[in-house]
């Protein structure tokens, strides 16, 4: 279960800062061209194959066992943080009260967003080692 839980850290954390460098790109260049809800259909099939590919390496050099909890542990561990920081950085970051944060889920952008990071968080389920 200690594997699955750092696993999981490094998960988010690895997804993390590519999603970052990525939606700085989403935000700066395609967003303002295309709206934000095109934008984020471009960026969620790259950074869920990248989510695929980390989980992989991280589950094959962590040696995670494929049990179903350590499994749910590693996915469960990793969307909480990321959760925890998306808000942490909307509100300190950005500016953004905790209200505005939630209310961008109402938006077709934020649906979709919020389904990617769930899809991000069930990989782990499904991603089996190398």
């Amino acid at each position: 279960m200690r594997k699955a839980v750092v696993a999981g850290i490094l998960y988010f954390a690895v997804v993390f800062a590519f999603a970052f460098a990525i939606g700085v790109v989403r935000v700066l260049l395609v967003a303002p061209r295309l709206g934000e809800t095109v934008a984020v259909l471009l960026e969620l099939p790259v950074v869920l194959a990248a989510s695929w590919a980390c989980c992989g390496a991280l589950v094959t050099r962590l040696a995670v066992s494929p049990r179903l909890g350590d499994r749910v542990m590693m996915g469960g561990v990793a969307f909480v943080v990321l959760q925890a920081a998306e808000a942490l950085l909307a509100v300190f970051a950005f500016g953004r009260t905790p209200a505005l944060y939630l209310a961008a889920f109402a938006t077709l952008a934020g649906q979709l967003g919020l389904a990617g990071q769930i899809g991000f968080a069930l990989i782990p389920l499904v991603r089996r080692r190398r």
